[in-house]
């Protein structure tokens, strides 16, 4: 593990803890947001409801266990939850995954105890156990792709049957838009954004012995996200 990959870490972490957890706990709320806050909200939002559509085909979810890593403040725990799924859910931001309990307790309080995500700030290489599905949607942007890379690994080693990954597609277009910077949130955003080509993507899932079964692009101005599910290669 490199220095710079040491050092993207303790930016993210210290990141979300502090300034970033204000910004973005309001952009994946409902509150008042600037214009370009406004676009994140609504393209994020978007792959959170592609997500969800995929797992609603599945039928009863009731038996599934899914993790979703980097799970923010629960954007997609909490309604898998509502839709029957077990979930543990964990980020690397401690204050994440406050509000992500706060959020739970407010929308899910009618369920049992054994049916509420179960939420945990751990840095997503130290999850441990086994899941129908792992989920990781808009965490590799703050990563580049040899840590990827190795995210990808540990991922594929705890899911059983399906990975979903959601990342900022690399292409000349998207590159531009990053370099004049018009791609992120602004000046005050404080961890590096990296973009990934999707060959790679699927390069490092195939290497851990998955078939991309499908895949999606959800945008809005300022967000880009390219989102791929993969299952168990046959044979």
């Amino acid at each position: 593990m490199t220095n710079s990959t040491l050092d993207d870490k303790t930016i993210v972490r210290d990141y979300f803890n502090a300034t970033g957890f204000d910004r973005w706990q309001r952009i994946y709320g409902d509150g008042e947001v600037n214009k370009v806050q406004a676009n994140i909200r609504t393209g994020h939002q978007k792959t959170i409801d592609n997500v969800l559509e995929w797992f609603a085909e599945e039928g009863d979810l009731s038996a599934m266990t899914v993790c979703d890593a980097g799970c923010g403040v629960g954007s997609l725990s909490i309604p898998l939850a509502k839709m029957g799924a077990q979930v543990f859910a964990s980020d690397i931001s401690e204050k994440m995954v406050d509000e992500a309990k706060r959020r739970a307790g407010d929308e899910l309080g009618d369920l049992s105890t054994e049916k509420m995500p179960q939420f945990q700030a751990l840095d997503l290489e130290k999850i441990e156990g086994s899941y129908h599905t792992v989920v990781c949607l808009d965490v590799l942007i703050h990563y580049p792709q040899d840590k990827a890379d190795d995210m990808i690994k540990h991922l594929s080693s705890l899911a059983t049957d399906r990975v979903i990954l959601s990342f900022a597609p690399k292409t000349c277009f998207y590159a531009t838009l990053k370099k004049v910077g018009d791609f992120f949130p602004g000046p005050s955003k404080a961890t590096r954004a990296y973009l990934h080509r999707e060959s790679d993507v699927v390069k490092a899932l195939e290497a851990n012995g998955w078939t991309i079964e499908r895949r999606s692009l959800n945008k809005a101005p300022f967000y880009f996200s390219r989102l791929l599910e993969a299952t168990r290669t046959q044979g």
